[in-house]
């Protein structure tokens, strides 16, 4: 009898993860996400009290979570996050500030830069020196964007800063291939959520999205946590220094 190919799990039992931004948005679908699939998330944020709702919402639906209040622009709180390895990391913390590119200002610039790229570089490193002391392998997911792909009027800070995330993932995958560690960007188009409201809701700024994406609509939080659920998992066991773009079609022109 022919032996026939089995799917790789996508069980994460006995996982650890940490998910930045975990307190709203796709980094709480993340967080969800990942804990569905039996992982304990350490949920990080800056603000206490949302990031508690939060887990309190997660406990009660009967997943295991935990807060940590944490700013991921303090290399040395980020630091000292991972005292232990993480099994999973996702960063989903970021921040945008729109603006024509000849009226930005100094400071907006360098705090959109702070959390996108510092952040998110200096969180990776943590992450990657951590399992290389315990010798494990792990997988390192940052939610990024199509703006890391393409350009947008008004986006030029935050394009720029995706478009580094892409680079600095692809350097970073081939340095930790060898020792297991994977990591990976999630590159959304706009998703529903408390923060996009405002877009969404503006009937220009619509138009110009939708025709954008080749599918019939926008993009929800559920939309992300499956893939979140991939890259995770050893069902992505072979992917690594790569982006999975969920911009419905977005950048296929």
């Amino acid at each position: 009898m022919k032996t026939l190919p089995r799917t790789p799990s996508f069980d994460l039992s006995g996982k650890r993860a940490l998910v930045t931004g975990a307190s709203s948005g796709i980094g709480l679908g993340c967080a969800v996400a990942l804990a569905e699939a039996g992982a304990h998330v350490v949920c990080a944020a800056r603000r206490a009290d949302v990031l508690g709702d939060a887990v309190d919402a997660m406990k009660a639906a009967g997943f295991s979570a935990e807060p940590l209040q944490m700013d991921q622009t303090d290399v040395t709180a980020v630091n000292a996050a991972f005292d232990t390895p993480f099994d999973v990391v996702v960063n989903s913390a970021g921040l945008a500030r729109h603006s024509a590119a000849v009226d930005t200002a100094p400071q907006d610039y360098d705090a959109v830069f702070d959390i996108n790229v510092k952040g998110a570089y200096f969180l990776s490193t943590a992450s990657a020196r951590a399992l290389f002391a315990a010798g494990k392998p792990g997988s390192i997911i940052h939610v990024s964007s199509q703006m890391g792909h393409v350009g947008g009027v008004d986006r030029a800070v935050y394009c720029a800063t995706k478009h580094a995330v892409e680079g600095m993932v692809k350097a970073m995958a081939i340095e930790w291939g060898k020792a297991g560690i994977r990591i990976n960007t999630i590159c959304p188009t706009f998703i529903r959520t408390p923060l996009t409201a405002s877009t969404l809701n503006d009937p220009d700024r619509l138009a110009w999205i939708m025709d954008k994406i080749k599918l019939p609509r926008v993009g929800e939080v559920s939309d992300i946590m499956g893939v979140v659920q991939f890259l995770a998992s050893d069902a992505s066991a072979m992917v690594t220094g790569t982006a999975m773009l969920i911009d419905g079609g977005w950048t296929a022109d």
